[in-house]
Formats: C-alpha cells, sequence, structure tokens
C-alpha cells in the first residue's frame, strides 16, 4: 500500500542527520560473521525456473502468478523466481535431467515423459474414474504424505517435490460423429499413454503412437486417424476440434496427469529452514484455489469448444463406468506390476494397492 508523507523542512533535516549518524556507526561497526546486514538482506535469492510449455494457459498462468508470487510473498522477498518458458532452458523430455544436473534450479516435471527415471508415477494414469478439483489436489497430497516410495524416488533422481500441478479429465476427439464410447471399436485412436492404449484396445479399438506434430491433423483429415484420446485442455489449446469436432467428455474421466515443479536438491538443502517453510506455506496457499480455478477453466473449454463449432456432449456416469469395466484396468495395472519385478521394483504391486486404496477412500 502506498501512502503519502508530508514532512516539514526541520523534519527532513533531523532524518538526514540521523541516516548520517546510522552510515557512519555502521561503517565503524566491526564484521560479525554469519549477521547479514539489512542492505543484504533486501537482496532477494533468484532460483532458476524452466517450463516446457509457453506462459499463457491456465497451469503456466497460475504458477506465475498464484504460485511464484506466493513464494515471494510467503518469503518476504527473500525469494525471488526468474521464470523461463516455452523450453527455452529445457524441452519437456529433458525437464527432469536439467533440474537434476542443476542446469536450471526448478522445473516442472511430467513423470509420463520419464518412466524409466520416474516408473512409479506411472501409476498415476492407470485409473479409468478419479476425482476432480479440489478432490483431486487431496488425492495427490495424500499420495505424497502417506506412501513414501513416491518422495524417495524423486530423492534418487536428485529432487525434492515442492508443488504439483493437476491436469484435466480425458476426451475423445473423433473426426466423425460418435453417439458412445461403444464406436470406439475398430477405429484407430492415437493416445501418448501405454495405459491408454491398453484401454483402447480393451475396448475394441485399434491404437496408434503418434508423436505429436502435423501429420495428426493431416491423418485425422484423410480418415486413416480416427481420433484422439487426449486429455481435454490439450485438444482444446492444440485445436484438434477443427479436423475433430465431435467430442465426449466427463469430469469422472480420470487423466491422472501431474505437473511437479521440482527442486534440485541440492539447492533445497542449500536453502535456510524458513525459505523452505516459506515454499511449504505458498504451495499450501495456491492449492486452496488451484481446484476452483480449474472447475472454472474447464467448463470455459466446454464453452468455447462449442461456439467454435464442435459437438460437444458430457457422458453419464453410468457411461464412465462401462468404460471402466470394458477397459480392465485393474487387470492392466496388475500385468504392468508384474512385469515392473523383472525391472527392479519388486514391491511394485505393494505399492500398487496403496495408491488404490487412497483412491478408493477419495472416490468415496
Amino acid at each position: 500500500m502506498i501512502r503519502d508523507f508530508e514532512i516539514s523542512t526541520a523534519a527532513s533535516a533531523s532524518r538526514r542527520s540521523f541516516l548520517t549518524s546510522a552510515v557512519g556507526a555502521a561503517a565503524a561497526a566491526p564484521f560479525l560473521p554469519g549477521v547479514a546486514t539489512e542492505a543484504m538482506a533486501q537482496s532477494p535469492r533468484i532460483l532458476k525456473f524452466s517450463d516446457h510449455e509457453p506462459l499463457g494457459g491456465m497451469r503456466t498462468r497460475f504458477l506465475k502468478q498464484t504460485v511464484f508470487s506466493a513464494i515471494a510473498r510467503e518469503s518476504k522477498g527473500r525469494l525471488k523466481i526468474e521464470d523461463h518458458w516455452d523450453g527455452e532452458i529445457a524441452a519437456a523430455y529433458d525437464a527432469l535431467g536439467a533440474v537434476s544436473r542443476g542446469t536450471t534450479d526448478i522445473g516442472t516435471v511430467v513423470p509420463e515423459y520419464t518412466a524409466k527415471e520416474l516408473p512409479l508415477h506411472q501409476i498415476f494414469k492407470s485409473f479409468i474414474k478419479g476425482p476432480f478439483g479440489d478432490r483431486q489436489i487431496e488425492f495427490f497430497n495424500r499420495i505424497y504424505s502417506e506412501v513414501d516410495e513416491f518422495a524417495e524416488e524423486m530423492d534418487r533422481n536428485n529432487l525434492v517435490k515442492i508443488y504439483f500441478g493437476t491436469g484435466y479429465p480425458v476426451g475423445f476427439f473423433r473426426n466423425a460423429p460418435m453417439a458412445s464410447l461403444d464406436e470406439l471399436k475398430g477405429g484407430k485412436w492415437r493416445s501418448a499413454s501405454f495405459w491408454h492404449q491398453d484401454f483402447l484396445r480393451n475396448a475394441g479399438a485399434i491404437p496408434v503412437t503418434m508423436e505429436w506434430g502435423p501429420e495428426i491433423p493431416e491423418a485425422l483429415k484423410a480418415k486413416t486417424l480416427d481420433g484422439l484420446m487426449v486429455n481435454i485442455d490439450s485438444g482444446y489449446l492444440l485445436k484438434i476440434h477443427e479436423v475433430a469436432p465431435h467430442v465426449l467428455v466427463s469430469k469422472d474421466l480420470w487423466l491422472g496427469h501431474v505437473y511437479i515443479l521440482a527442486i534440485n536438491k541440492a539447492v533445497w538443502e542449500s536453502l535456510a529452514q524458513a525459505d523452505k517453510d516459506a515454499i511449504g506455506l505458498a504451495a499450501r496457499k495456491s492449492y486452496q484455489t488451484l481446484g476452483a480455478t480449474m472447475e472454472e477453466s474447464f467448463d470455459i473449454q466446454l464453452q468455447d469448444l462449442r461456439k467454435a463449432g464442435a459437438s460437444v456432449r458430457v457422458l453419464t456416469k453410468e457411461e464412465v463406468s462401462q468404460f471402466e469395466s470394458v477397459s480392465k484396468y485393474k487387470d492392466v495395472q496388475d500385468a504392468w506390476a508384474d512385469k515392473q519385478k523383472n525391472n527392479g521394483l519388486p514391491n511394485a504391486d505393494l505399492i500398487l494397492a496403496k495408491v488404490r486404496s487412497v483412491m478408493d477412500k477419495i472416490m468415496a
């Protein structure tokens, strides 16, 4: 808050005299190791941050405007985030390594892009139904506080989680009218997730692996690809509806996408406890508004899709449950856990059971 002051000439002279005396006293005082001067305290520590996406979407704007502002505020200006966007420092698939090596202090790490380094984090995407908004935040908070193996997995990669962003539900974008999910059968559907590819296969579709690029909209136009199973915000931002305007979506269709704000372990350990506490408080306060922000943004995206001419239908809970059944997701999860035993994770089934337990409690 800015205030206007009227200072008399005498008061000004008195103040100058005081400041002169104070400066002289400071210059004469002996240096005391470990005691910061006021000037030093006013110089913030700069923490370099990297994100693979441009600044503009809800997630990136929330990071800058809410999370980073909260860190500066709760640290009383001792910490400042120097933000870099759109892969300026590291692309999406390189983000974990960039933070781990110290190329950047903090970065957005997406577990799906680093399945080898973060195998346990892949479990999150293995569910069909899941929470949204505040309940989704509660789910991840409980996972990270109750299941120690996830923090340990981060630690093995020289990372510390200081905040997480959450993803939007799954949407099905098709280039032809689609009355229900039964019409997945026989169609060629692209998904980046190995979990979703298995779910599509079990639903009778032909899963297709394609990296994102101009060939995807071209394939949708040419009808050599029938549709995409993708988080609704990616479909919206990438304007998939322009070539696949028939959309089925539900808030109950879980994506399980988590955007981990990770800090280099050595950098974290170098912070004073007061600054660690400030970051933790900033994260907790940011979570308080994240759920409502995502709810509002989700509704706006559906409205904008309809305004753009897309046909959007929200699936009923019964339809989502039916898809959950045909996907055989628990069988897919169990097969994954068995496979991990040969990949150095003998307790993957026990960790999966813990995550299932938390999900069941949240969804009850």
